[in-house]
């Protein structure tokens, strides 16, 4: 496997953190995940002299390099009344970097969503199927997406979604919560989806980073990558509450009609792994027995300890 060096905007968030862990243990390997406050991605001169210092770093070293761009806007209801900067961060940003790898000649692995989906479907969504976001949030990563893949540069598109880790906000941490506040929570049982890991995606990106830099390039340049298998919102709260030991029965299923929020959630976003299958890489394993690893590995965190 080639000794990689990676670039990791958005390096201190929920998935970032991890793609820096997983790196920093590895021998050989060399990572620079920047947050936001260590590089912008909304400024295009600051993001260009990034990537082409961390081009000749990773030549000096005689290493592989790679972008993953872990960076986005991803409150998805703020964004209803932040439009502008979303799109700065989602898709301005994102294409930025794009054509600063394309300049620099380094490939770049851009972290998209579920949410560029419409939500109808009945079976799990291929990369190839028809988009059609309802919310800004989607609407500002499906630009990104385009960016990148019109930008010229050697990149690839991986949706992910539902994702949970030991950084940052997320259900997990808010399910943890309420548990110890509320004696009952009702969950929306409508909306289906894949949670996923942070920790495992990560480790899906740097399989996926190694084969691009040993040149073995994936035809489809948008792939999917979610732990396998679905659940609600509902199914998923009363897993957590089992992981913790507590009585499911005080999670009650609702309607999203029950919770209105400023944005509109897709009903229906399982994502298909035929894709990333047929590239050669790894499947994911379920969901459920990601949720059970994530507790053994960062109960502590997750529970803001």
């Amino acid at each position: 496997m080639s000794r990689l060096a990676v670039l990791v905007p958005g390096g201190r968030g929920q998935l970032g953190s991890e793609l820096a862990r997983i790196l920093g243990a590895r021998s050989g390997a060399l990572v620079h995940a920047p947050g936001s406050k260590e590089l912008d991605i909304t400024d295009a001169e600051e993001v260009a002299d990034a990537v082409g210092s961390f081009a000749e770093a990773a030549k000096d070293a005689e290493l592989e390099p790679v972008v993953i761009n872990a960076a986005a806007y991803t409150g998805v209801d703020a964004a209803e009344s932040d439009p502008d900067r979303a799109a700065r961060i989602n898709a301005v940003g994102a294409a930025d970097l794009a054509k600063a790898c394309r300049t620099s000649g380094l490939p770049l692995l851009h972290v998209s969503t579920d949410y560029v989906f419409p939500g109808d479907g009945t079976r799990p969504y291929e990369p190839a199927d028809p988009t059609g976001p309802h919310s800004v949030y989607g609407r500002t990563k499906l630009d990104g997406e385009q960016a990148v893949l019109e930008s010229g540069a050697r990149a690839w598109v991986v949706r992910t979604a539902w994702v949970y880790g030991a950084r940052g906000g997320n259900f997990v941490k808010t399910m943890i919560r309420l548990s110890g506040e509320r004696e009952s929570l009702s969950v929306v049982d409508d909306q289906v989806g894949s949670p996923t890991w942070a920790a495992d995606l990560a480790n899906g990106l740097l399989e996926l980073a190694g084969q691009v830099a040993e040149r073995r390039d994936p035809k489809q340049k948008v792939l999917h990558c979610t732990n396998s298998g679905q659940a609600s919102w509902f199914e998923f709260a009363r897993a957590i509450f089992a992981e913790l030991g507590a009585d499911e029965n005080r999670v009650n299923p609702c309607t999203t009609a029950d919770f209105p929020l400023p944005a509109p959630r897709p009903a229906y976003s399982v994502l298909s792994d035929a894709a990333w299958r047929e590239a050669g890489l790894t499947p994911m394993r379920p969901w459920r027995e990601a949720l059970a690893a994530a507790f053994e590995a960062d109960g502590e965190a997750l529970r803001g300890r």
